[in-house]
């Protein structure tokens, strides 16, 4: 089974990359390898997909209608999961264009393809950001959604409009995945977990908005990708083409406790906070319902939130070496 994965060389393209690769798909990976961060962690997540001889990247940029289409003629795909996007709430109010060219015109490109190469199904990337300050816990697939807080957010709400009218218009399956505050091993460098634990070891402040109030829904990157590689092949029915699913473990947790385990598997006794008041483009909480995600694929990811962070902290050692 052949399948594309368009962000390859991101964070959860890379994880749900090696996941299909293990279970024994040839999986086509694509991404721009753009500068957002660090681009010698792309390369490297890319340099140990590549190891797999059942893995075939190009450098493809999703912006280009163009060179999507060169790539779909030459390779008879008919599963995607699309992954490929500008992250970051916080980076959106600063540069919104860059989210409206890689997140809308990307993803309609993307919808172009899946239809006029009769994608099987199409699986692709939202944020549990979309739900904005809903107060609804745990929150319901079903759930209003129409007043995001981030033009990140903005850009994902758009995506599932867009698929939602793309698959009843021309009979498409597709599935939009919620995920909820993924974490773990070659995780990105602006997410909190790469900062708190840079400065930890670095003896540097670290910076906790909303005085650390806030409460998430860790979802543990690895149950993310066996997450989606278990929706993948539960195409939606004739009937309802289209679904959103939350993918998350349901347990919520506070970034003071989030924190607090940093702090214990770094052995470090004292440590230096900053408190600040919340931040444009951030909500209080998420906690998921994940009633949806268990009927359909009789899988919830489970993996607690200190024993991914202990793995996150031994690969950030090793690849940093410090």
């Amino acid at each position: 089974m052949k399948v594309l994965i368009t962000g390859s060389s991101g964070f959860i393209g890379y994880w749900v990359s090696k996941e299909l690769l293990n279970n024994g798909y040839k999986v086509f990976g694509i991404d721009n390898h753009n500068d957002y961060y660090d681009i010698k962690l792309k390369k490297f997540r890319n340099k140990e997909l590549k190891k797999n001889k059942n893995f075939y990247f190009s450098k493809i940029d999703i912006t280009s209608i163009y060179s999507l289409k060169n790539f779909f003629k030459k390779n008879k795909i008919k599963y995607i999961v699309h992954l490929a996007a500008q992250a970051g709430v916080r980076y959106s109010i600063y540069n919104p264009k860059t989210y409206f060219d890689n997140n809308v015109l990307g993803f309609f490109n993307i919808l172009n393809i899946a239809k006029e190469f009769k994608i099987r199904h199409l699986v692709f990337a939202s944020t549990s950001s979309v739900y904005g300050d809903v107060k609804n816990f745990p929150l319901k697939e079903s759930e209003h959604t129409s007043n995001p807080k981030s033009f990140y957010a903005a850009t994902k709400k758009c995506n599932e409009v867009m698929g939602y009218s793309y698959s009843k218009i021309y009979d498409l399956n597709m599935t939009a995945l919620r995920f909820f505050t993924v974490f773990g091993p070659l995780g990105r460098p602006d997410m909190s977990l790469f900062n708190f634990v840079n400065n930890m070891i670095r003896n540097k402040n670290i910076n906790l908005f909303n005085h650390g109030r806030h409460i998430r829904d860790f979802t543990y990157v690895e149950d993310v990708a066996k997450s989606v590689h278990k929706v993948l092949l539960k195409i939606p029915k004739k009937n309802d083409r289209f679904r959103i699913i939350n993918i998350a473990g349901g347990n919520k947790n506070t970034l003071r406790n989030y924190v607090r385990l940093i702090q214990k598997n770094l052995n470090k006794k004292k440590i230096k906070i900053k408190y600040f008041p919340l931040q444009k483009g951030d909500v209080y909480k998420t906690e998921a319902s994940i009633k949806r995600l268990k009927k359909i694929i009789k899988f919830v990811p489970n993996t607690k939130l200190d024993i991914g962070i202990k793995k996150y902290v031994k690969w950030f050692r090793t690849f940093y070496k410090i």
